[in-house]
């Protein structure tokens, strides 16, 4: 959301979920699964809208298999449920060695859907997952990819709670709780790609970053292309979804300083300053939000004139780079001194 032999389902100690009682729009015919022996679940307070005797599932057909392609297709639908699709061995990994290395346990597999014949990973027996083997055409469904040959795992996984949606009408706010730290927090305004909202995600988690706030009309963090850009930082990374309201509630409250990223083609209306090592320095010790804008428009009015604005020195001709590459930059200049200090 790739590892001996394969190791028999039944080997492995699944988290036992109390499960829906679907015999009705949600049950499963003989032909669509394959059963083994039931497993004694432990008690776990989870909805999850697959029987318990279920091992093995080869239809697309199957309620479960409509269930997560419906996580993967649809935001409302995720966040209704509190579920996404992670797809891929690798985020799934990455995810699971942060929630290993962490004091605080912010995410939950809920089952583990492994292609046919493969092999469970070695990482797995830390943790205690349900695995269902699913046939390739399942797979494909659910990945979404024309080719599964390197996807061999899917995890079907509840929202982190690191994850904060704050109501619009909410004027009532305590941003306190938000972060664990507010020495560099992220803020996208507008960005809807899923490919770079996830690529900016990835690198503020590789430069120590401390959150993301996400304004009005960026996309999901959990869409299937910003997860697979994000390599599972969306899982890992304090994300806050809310207004200007909200981000000014939390600038004020703990004196943050506003920095927003600027193409510097056009200072008629307020001065830009020029990113450098010095002028990073400068606000070493300072409480720092940096905001990117939209691919197409760039940074809203709001943000031109709240916050300092930056830009990128270049040698060439272009007038802007890639908001996930000026992101990058940004992210990487700007990161904490003592993240950098490691480098």
């Amino acid at each position: 959301m790739q590892c001996s032999n394969i190791i028999s389902l039944s080997t492995i100690h699944p988290r036992k979920l109390k499960v829906w009682d679907l015999h009705s729009e949600l049950s499963v015919g003989p032909s669509q699964i394959h059963t083994q022996r039931q497993s004694n679940f432990e008690d776990y307070d989870v909805k999850l809208p697959l029987p318990s005797h279920v091992n093995s599932i080869t239809s697309t057909s199957n309620p479960f298999v409509k269930h997560c392609h419906k996580l993967r297709q649809s935001s409302s639908y995720r966040h209704s449920h509190g579920s996404a699709l992670v797809v891929g061995a690798t985020p799934i990994r990455e995810i699971y060695r942060f929630q290993k290395s962490s004091q605080e346990k912010t995410v939950i597999i809920d089952c583990l859907l492994l292609l046919e014949k493969a092999e469970v990973p070695e990482w797995i027996d830390d943790f205690s997952v349900r695995i269902v083997e699913v046939s390739s055409v399942v797979m494909k469904k659910l990945s979404g990819m024309q080719s599964t040959e390197s996807i061999e795992a899917i995890a079907l996984m509840r929202m982190p709670t690191s994850f904060s949606d704050i109501d619009s009408e909410e004027k009532e706010v305590n941003c306190k709780t938000w972060f664990p730290s507010l020495h560099r927090v992220l803020v996208l305004d507008g960005v809807q790609d899923p490919g770079n909202l996830g690529t900016l995600l990835r690198s503020a988690m590789a430069f120590g970053w401390n959150g993301v706030f996400l304004l009005p009309g960026c996309c999901d963090p959990f869409n299937e292309k910003a997860l697979r850009a994000s390599r599972g930082a969306s899982f890992q990374l304090p994300i806050v979804s809310g207004t200007w309201n909200h981000l000014e509630s939390l600038k004020n409250e703990f004196q943050i300083k506003m920095l927003a990223g600027h193409p510097g083609t056009d200072e008629k209306l307020k001065p830009v300053s020029h990113l450098s090592q010095k002028f990073a320095d400068s606000f070493a010790d300072v409480p720092l939000s940096l905001v990117l804008g939209s691919e197409g428009s760039g940074l809203s009015e709001k943000s031109q004139r709240l916050c300092e604005l930056v830009s990128i020195p270049m040698a060439g001709e272009f007038e802007s780079l890639n908001v996930s590459v000026a992101g990058g930059i940004f992210l990487y200049v700007l990161q904490p001194k003592n993240h950098k200090s490691l480098m």
